[in-house]
């Protein structure tokens, strides 16, 4: 699976978590069900494909109507994504229903990152995009 590429499979998404890219430097995260550490670290490997071909990039996290978090036990504490690539990223925006805000900012470590990471309500995704691509005052 080459950059590019989601995990997607004859049209049926093969993980609850899907990558893609869309307009030069934006890396889309479509997540659905419930999630698994290794479902993630498969996209994360894509995302950091994208990082190491063109540099810079946008991130946009859309969490489906039928999400359902991430399954216990996993290794979630893992960080090592961030600490490799952060310093790549511009901008994460997260477009998700209010009920999962706080637990979604914990879990992507809004707060700890230096990139600037904002929740949209379901109803913002047209906002969220408008934000990435506006240009942040240096």
């Amino acid at each position: 699976m080459g950059v590019g590429n989601s995990l997607i499979f004859n049209g049926v998404s093969a993980m609850p978590i899907q990558f893609k890219i869309e307009t030069g430097n934006l890396a889309v995260f479509l997540v659905s069900g419930k999630l698994k550490k290794a479902e993630l670290d498969a996209a994360q490997r894509e995302c950091e494909s994208l990082i190491k071909k063109i540099g810079q990039v946008k991130i946009l996290v859309l969490p489906e109507n039928n999400f359902a978090g991430w399954e216990r036990g996993e290794d979630w504490a893992d960080m090592s994504f961030a600490a490799r690539n952060d310093k790549f990223i511009e901008k994460i925006a997260i477009v998700g229903s209010p009920e999962w805000k706080d637990l979604v900012c914990a879990f992507i470590g809004k707060g700890f990152r230096p990139e600037p990471i904002r929740y949209f309500d379901l109803a913002q995704e047209a906002a969220a995009r408008l934000w990435l691509n506006t240009p942040q005052a240096k």
